[in-house]
């Protein structure tokens, strides 16, 4: 069977595009492939993290999965720092990735911004950590948003450079798997910029802890435009508010755009408002009680997460031995 890992990084509350651009895909994977889900808490610490809040984070976002239907049995999930090899391996590939590739990376641009000088090292080298989560466990899939795909390429990159510096034929080169509507969720507040957990708007986002009430508010207090619904999705370009809007609930009713604009073709976005909020209450409703169910019972996450990361240490520790073996480590 192949094999998936695919991590959510713990820095605040789990949100709508969370769910929506990866949550909700692994839950329909694990049925078809082998997976490690996890709860990247050595990425997250990239940028400063309160200790205590940290920890509540790791917790909340493992109930998130659980809530959401990911099979604790059928499936390994854990928190990065509790397997080391992850960090070992990351140091390796930090030896073997170039600095001009990690020079092409947008997403430290991004992050960075124009303070790039006081940025962590951690954050520059994070796409080598990236790479070592996924290859340290020879994954052959992983589901990624577009965003994603660079760092993706350059884990295949590593491998390929690997295996060639070696003269072997041991990491695999993961292939993406990129999903349909919706898998890129953007802001409530602006339809240009992805919805995140760092934005200080909290009506930019719909967080998984919301009440029904607060989903309704943030949805009806959501950007859009003056005019109609098109028809067909072409009449959606240059709308960026409408496209995100008319993608959510195509998502949640896990049909297409231009379905739901047949549905509400011509209408204001005040009635569709409503009935995106209507339809995000009662998809979300179930996983967030489930959630604060288990967030009460923190001694169930903690026994899930335990046992998730001795498994996966299980798996982990012979792969980077022969890392070990091949790079011509002495192992007494």
């Amino acid at each position: 069977m192949n094999r998936i890992f695919s991590g959510v990084q713990p820095t605040g509350n789990l949100h709508l595009g969370n769910y929506l651009g990866a949550i909700r895909n692994w839950v329909n994977l694990q049925n078809d492939y082998e997976c490690l889900f996890c709860v990247v808490d050595l990425h997250a610490i990239t940028m400063w993290q309160e200790p205590d809040q940290l920890r509540a984070n790791t917790r909340e976002v493992t109930a998130g999965l659980l809530a959401a239907g990911i099979d604790p049995k059928k499936n390994i999930i854990f928190n990065q720092s509790q397997v080391s090899a992850h960090s070992e391996l990351a140091w390796i590939f930090n030896c073997v990735a170039r600095m001009g590739w990690l020079n092409r990376m947008t997403q430290f641009k991004e992050k960075a911004g124009k303070h790039k000088e006081n940025a962590s090292v951690g954050l520059y080298a994070y796409p080598n950590l990236m790479a070592a989560d996924i290859l340290l466990y020879r994954a052959t899939h992983v589901p990624v948003g577009e965003d994603q795909k660079q760092h993706l390429e350059l884990t295949r990159d590593i491998a390929q450079k690997f295996n060639n510096d070696f003269k072997v034929d041991f990491f695999p080169l993961p292939e993406p798997l990129i999903f349909g509507e919706a898998t890129r969720v953007m802001s409530l507040k602006d339809g240009t910029k992805k919805m995140s957990k760092s934005d200080q708007s909290e009506l930019s986002r719909i967080n998984m802890t919301d009440s029904a009430d607060d989903i309704a508010k943030k949805i009806r207090k959501a950007k859009t435009d003056t005019e109609p619904l098109p028809e067909n999705s072409k009449g959606l370009e240059g709308r960026a508010e409408a496209a995100n809007l008319v993608g959510i609930y195509a998502a949640l009713s896990e049909t297409t755009t231009d379905a739901v604009l047949t549905q509400f073709s011509g209408d204001g976005f005040a009635a569709f408002k409503q009935n995106l909020a209507d339809l995000a209450v009662a998809k979300l409703s179930p996983i967030q009680d489930e959630m604060r169910r288990l967030m009460a019972d923190g001694a169930y996450v903690d026994e899930v997460l335990r046992d998730g990361s001795e498994r996966a240490r299980k798996m982990a520790e012979p792969v980077l031995n022969e890392v070990q073996d091949i790079i011509g480590f002495l192992r007494a």
